[in-house]
């Protein structure tokens, strides 16, 4: 078995996984206070959760976007494991090529999409990541990345409301009923989440317009929000919640 970690801005997503099967996963807050230690603890309490021994993993990949938490997980991995994490970012060799002006740059979360779309779909793919921010993962079907697009993410929008206007609650992000909502509540989540798919679908048919290739690109959805846009969207074809986790799991096979 091994442990995957996908640490974004705000949450940090943990996969299981045996073989090729992901049999568990967990979501936290990225927290960059903690200690080794304390990640430490953390991880045996999501292992024993679901009665899995710390012998019984054989190895770990990091993916992260975060610099200050990248060091204290692999240091807790090793502690607890034994083992040096597999930790992917733009200098990894791997099976891509970052085709853009600062390749340095690209983000873990983007590489192991791109690495990912590029195995399992085997065409063109446009990666809809949504999280923290929204990227655009422009790949082609042999594994290069073009580039794309980063925007804000719909919690970040909403937080950004929130903050900004004394008198519009905090509100749970779901799927809104109607576009014309009766509650304040309602009004908020018919403009985050109905904005956000509008957004998506427009930013889509712009990169489609610019695909280099001549081929269509394949659209598919990602991150922890995907499922809650994905249904409002017209131009997204597929949902794959955990395609950056298979992509961590790719890497690490590929690089230990």
């Amino acid at each position: 078995m091994i442990l995957v970690f996908d640490i974004g801005n705000t949450e940090t997503t943990v996969g299981l996984f045996d073989g090729e099967a992901l049999e568990a996963h967990w979501r936290l807050v990225t927290d960059v206070a903690r200690t080794p230690d304390e990640i430490g603890l953390q991880v045996r309490a999501l292992l024993a959760s679901r009665d899995v021994r710390i012998d019984a993993i054989d190895g770990t990949a990091i993916g992260s976007v975060v610099p200050a938490l990248t060091e204290p997980l692999a240091e807790a991995c090793q502690a607890l494991f034994g083992t040096a994490s597999v930790v992917v970012d733009a200098r990894s060799r791997l099976p891509i090529t970052l085709d853009v002006l600062e390749p340095l740059t690209v983000g873990a979360d983007r590489i192991v999409n791109t690495l990912a779309a590029s195995r399992l779909f085997r065409r063109d793919t446009i990666v809809v990541d949504l999280g923290t921010a929204t990227t655009y993962d422009c790949i082609t079907a042999d594994g290069v990345f073009l580039g794309g697009v980063i925007a804000p993410g719909m919690r970040t929008s909403a937080e950004t409301l929130f903050r900004r206007t004394s008198k519009l609650p905090a509100t749970e992000l779901r799927a809104p009923e109607r576009a014309i909502g009766r509650r304040t509540e309602d009004c908020i989540r018919a403009g985050v989440v109905f904005g956000t798919a509008d957004a998506v679908d427009g930013i889509v048919r712009r990169i489609k317009a610019e695909w280099p290739t001549g081929r269509v690109p394949l659209v598919v959805a990602t991150g922890g929000l995907a499922p809650v846009v994905k249904p409002f969207c017209t131009e997204v074809e597929r949902l794959e919640p955990d395609l950056t986790l298979v992509g961590l799991r790719m890497a690490y096979e590929l690089m230990s």
